[in-house]
């Protein structure tokens, strides 16, 4: 899917990001998508498009946002997660748990 006037160090991103994604079982498809949206925003930013939305010159670089909102945050995990790991892990009485109790049960990360 790379396109004609991406530069090669364009065309290197591109099979970067989707061969990530595939191998992140990503459907080849939807790899090819994000890849390219991603490879565009960011020739959008270098300005090496002809025409770029203010979103795209304007956010913080895709690489720098995925960093961000990659981490846990402040509160660590949700109760949801904890509950969905004391699931798999087979930790009896978790219905009735806590947010604190089941992060204890299942242990830190």
């Amino acid at each position: 899917m790379p396109q004609q006037d991406w530069s090669k160090k364009r065309e290197r991103q591109y099979e970067h990001i989707k061969d990530g994604l595939t191998s992140r079982g990503r459907k080849e498809s939807t790899a090819e998508e994000i890849a390219a949206r991603t490879v565009n925003k960011e020739r959008a930013r270098a300005g090496e498009a002809k025409q770029a939305s203010k979103t795209s010159t304007d956010d913080i670089s895709s690489g720098r946002r995925g960093g961000l909102r990659s981490h846990s945050g402040s509160a660590g995990r949700t109760k949801a997660q904890l509950y969905a790991e004391a699931r798999h892990k087979n930790i009896q009485g978790r219905s009735t748990m806590t947010k604190a109790q089941l992060a204890k049960a299942v242990g830190g990360r």
